[in-house]
C-alpha cells in the first residue's frame, strides 16, 4: 500500500458511545425519570427522514445492521475557515457499520475508510464521508447501505468529545499494542508496546492517531483498527462492572449519543447479550481499499470483488477474513475480537471464534436448573438469568450433592444447551443426558460445588461430572 501523509484532524472513538448504551443500559439503573431524560437526549436530533430511511427487520432476533457514524462538532472547528459556521457542512470522520445477531449473541464491527471514492449522483464522485454534508444523517445512511449492499436498520451519531469521559468514568481501559505508538508531531502519543491501562485522554488520543503508523503506509487503517480495540475494551470494562460503573456510563453517554433507539429498546436488545465474550463474540475487520493520489487528493479506491467477499461472510454470520493474510493491520496496530476464520465456515457457528462448541447457540427452550450445592438460592438464580436470555426455566434440588457445574441435554437440544452454557459463562461443553437426568425438558443445568459467585471456577473442558449420583432418580423440575 502506497505510504502517505495528511493534515491531521481532531479524532477519536466515537462509535464506541452507542455501542455501549446498546449493552450496559440493561442494568437496572433505569427508573421512569432516568429514562425519559436519556431517551430525550439521544433521540432529539432523529428526523422523519432519517427513520423512514431505516428498514425494520422481521423478527426481533434477527442480526440487523447499525450505522455509526462519529462527527466532530467541536466550536474550533465551526469557526474554521475549512469548514465554516454551518455544522451541517461537517464530514463524518469515523464511520462503522456493526453487525448486531440478538439470537447468537455476537457482534461485528467493519471499518469504512472516510476517504473511500463513492459516486454520488448529482453530487458526483466524491469521498464517502461527504455524503453527511450533502444530506445527512439519511443520505449518509443510504448512501452507505448501498455501498455495503445491506439494509441498515439503526443509527447513530456521535459527538467526539465524550469519549475520554466516558473512559475515565469507568476507570480507564486496558488495551494490548504490538507494537508501540509515538507520534510525536500530532497526538504527542508516546505508548510502549504491550499491556497497559489507559486514562481517558490517553485513550482519546490512541483513537486518532493515525501518524504513529506512517511509515507502514495507510495510517488510516491502523488508526480504524485501534478504534474497534478500544470499542471492545470499553465494553468489556463495563460490562464486568456493576452499578457503581453503569449509572455514571449511562449518564455520561447521553450528552454525546443521537440514536433513534430509545432506551426501552435497547434495554430489550442489551439483556439478551449478558455474559457476551468479546474475545470470541466480537467480530472486527474493515472495508479493503487501495490509496491513490487524484488530483492533490488522497482516495481510497475499493476492491470491490475483495469488499463483497468480506460482506458476504459478514451476512452469513462469520469473522471478515477468510486467512489472516487478509488483514494486514495484525501484528502493528492493535485488535479485538476474531477477524479470522479457522475452522469450518459452512455456517454461522462461530467455528473461528474459539468456542467450546462447534453448534450455533440457541436462546429458547426449556431448562431444568438444579441446586447441587449447599448454598440456597443457586438454581433461582440461575433460572433468572436464562429466563432474561430468552429460556424457559423451571427449578429443583438435585438429589446429591454434585462436585461440578455441568449442561446437559435431551434429544436433539445441543444447540440450545450451548446457549444455555454460554448465557452461563461456561466453559465446559454440554453433554447428551444418558438418561440419568429423568425429565422431558430441552436441557439441565446441574450446578456443582464449583459454581462461586456466579461462575464455575474450576469447571472440567471434559463436561464430567465426578460425584454425580442421580442415575435412576427422577426429578420433577417444580418449586
Amino acid at each position: 500500500m502506497e505510504k502517505r501523509q495528511r493534515r491531521g484532524r481532531h479524532h477519536v472513538l466515537r462509535a464506541v458511545l452507542l455501542v455501549l448504551v446498546a449493552l450496559v443500559v440493561a442494568g437496572g439503573v433505569a427508573v421512569a425519570a432516568y429514562v425519559h431524560h436519556i431517551n430525550t437526549a439521544i433521540t432529539s436530533g432523529v428526523d422523519d427522514k432519517l427513520r423512514d430511511t431505516l428498514v425494520e427487520t422481521k423478527d426481533p432476533g434477527d442480526p440487523f445492521y447499525m450505522l455509526l457514524l462519529g462527527i466532530d462538532k467541536d466550536e474550533e472547528r465551526a469557526e474554521s475557515k475549512e469548514y465554516g459556521k454551518d455544522y451541517s457542512a461537517y464530514r463524518t470522520d469515523t464511520i462503522i457499520l456493526a453487525r448486531v445477531d440478538p439470537r447468537n449473541k455476537k457482534v461485528t464491527l467493519i471499518s469504512i475508510p472516510r476517504d473511500t471514492l463513492v459516486d454520488l449522483g448529482s453530487n458526483g464522485k466524491q469521498k464517502i464521508n461527504s455524503a453527511y454534508s450533502f444530506g445527512g444523517a439519511a443520505y449518509a445512511t443510504k448512501v452507505v447501505s448501498e455501498f455495503a449492499g445491506v439494509d441498515i436498520s439503526h443509527y447513530a451519531e456521535i459527538d467526539m468529545d465524550g469519549f475520554a469521559k466516558v473512559v475515565d468514568a469507568i476507570g480507564g481501559v486496558t488495551v494490548d499494542l504490538p507494537v508501540a505508538v509515538k507520534d510525536p508531531k500530532y497526538t504527542g502519543l508516546d505508548l510502549p508496546a504491550g499491556k497497559q491501562k489507559l486514562d481517558g485522554k490517553t485513550a482519546a488520543l490512541l483513537g486518532r492517531a493515525r501518524h504513529a503508523y506512517d511509515s507502514y503506509g495507510g495510517g488510516d487503517f491502523y488508526r480504524a483498527a485501534n478504534q474497534r480495540m478500544l470499542i471492545g475494551a470499553v465494553i468489556k470494562k463495563v460490562m464486568k462492572g456493576g452499578a457503581s460503573t453503569i449509572v455514571p456510563t449511562v449518564t455520561t453517554l447521553s450528552g454525546y449519543v443521537t440514536t433513534d433507539m430509545d432506551v426501552t429498546s435497547i434495554a430489550s436488545l442489551a439483556s439478551g447479550f449478558k455474559g457476551i465474550d468479546i474475545e470470541k463474540d466480537l467480530y472486527s475487520g474493515q472495508c479493503p481499499t487501495l490509496s491513490q493520489y487524484v488530483d492533490n487528493t488522497w482516495y481510497e479506491i475499493c476492491d470491490t470483488t475483495a469488499w463483497k467477499k468480506i460482506m458476504d461472510r459478514v451476512n452469513r454470520g462469520l469473522p471478515p477474513y477468510e486467512d489472516a493474510s487478509q488483514d494486514f493491520t495484525a501484528g502493528v496496530a492493535g485488535s479485538v475480537g476474531v477477524s479470522t476464520s479457522t475452522g469450518d465456515d459452512s455456517s454461522s457457528s462461530g467455528a473461528g471464534a474459539g468456542g467450546a462448541t462447534q453448534v450455533t447457540p440457541e436462546y429458547a427452550g426449556t431448562v431444568l436448573v438444579l441446586n447441587g450445592t449447599s448454598t440456597a438460592g443457586v438454581a433461582g438464580n440461575g433460572a433468572s438469568t436464562l429466563t432474561g436470555a430468552g429460556f424457559t426455566a423451571t427449578t429443583n434440588d438435585a438429589p446429591s450433592l454434585q462436585a461440578k457445574t455441568t449442561v446437559y441435554y435431551n434429544g436433539d437440544a445441543e444447540a440450545k444447551a450451548a446457549g444455555v452454557a454460554k448465557t452461563l459463562g461456561l466453559s465446559a461443553a454440554p453433554v447428551k443426558n444418558d438418561g440419568s437426568w429423568d425429565t422431558s425438558t430441552d436441557v439441565v443445568v446441574v450446578f456443582g460445588a464449583d459454581w462461586v459467585d456466579g461462575s464455575a471456577k474450576s469447571a472440567d473442558a471434559t463436561g464430567a461430572t465426578g460425584t454425580t449420583s442421580a442415575g435412576g432418580n427422577a426429578v420433577s423440575g417444580t418449586n
